[in-house]
């Protein structure tokens, strides 16, 4: 945004500078047990940016409990942005029956204005009947938006 000489700064203009930050957190667990990968229930977040190529960055935390050891398979988990998926992978081995919160962190550019979905899926590098499971309620998603309008 740019001001031009005598213009008048106002409160709604000063507010369109400032982050927005989002969250939400899985309501349901997910079990993951083949290298299809799945919503994590409630891990997503739909908002509105005003202009266009507004900046994002994601935080992420899957909270990964290994159900079934394998000492090759991986659980894995990503974030798709408008059904996009964005580079990059939280990992986690399945080597023993343990349980740990994994952290993964984004940023993109939106390109248009409008609504945007950001949402966190879940799988496991091959299939194992017992799997893994994301967690409820710490497995979340916080998306902080930067946009000048």
């Amino acid at each position: 945004m740019t001001l031009a000489a005598g213009s008048r700064l106002t409160a709604a203009r000063l507010n369109r500078l400032q982050p927005k930050t989002y969250m939400a957190a899985c309501t349901s667990a997910l079990t993951a047990t083949t290298s299809t990968y799945a919503d994590i229930t409630g891990a997503s977040i739909t908002l509105n940016t005003e202009v266009a190529n507004a900046t994002y960055v994601a935080h992420a935390v899957f909270d990964m409990n290994v159900l079934a050891v394998s000492g090759s398979i991986l659980m894995v988990g990503r974030m798709q942005v408008d059904a996009v998926t964005d580079s990059g992978i939280a990992v986690y081995a399945m080597d023993a029956l343990t349980r740990a919160t994994v952290a993964m962190t984004w940023r993109g550019t939106l390109a248009s204005a409008g609504s945007h979905t950001f949402k966190l899926q879940g799988a496991l590098t091959s299939s194992l009947a017992t799997g893994g499971a994301f967690q409820q309620d710490d497995t979340k998603l916080q998306v902080t938006i930067y946009e000048v309008v």
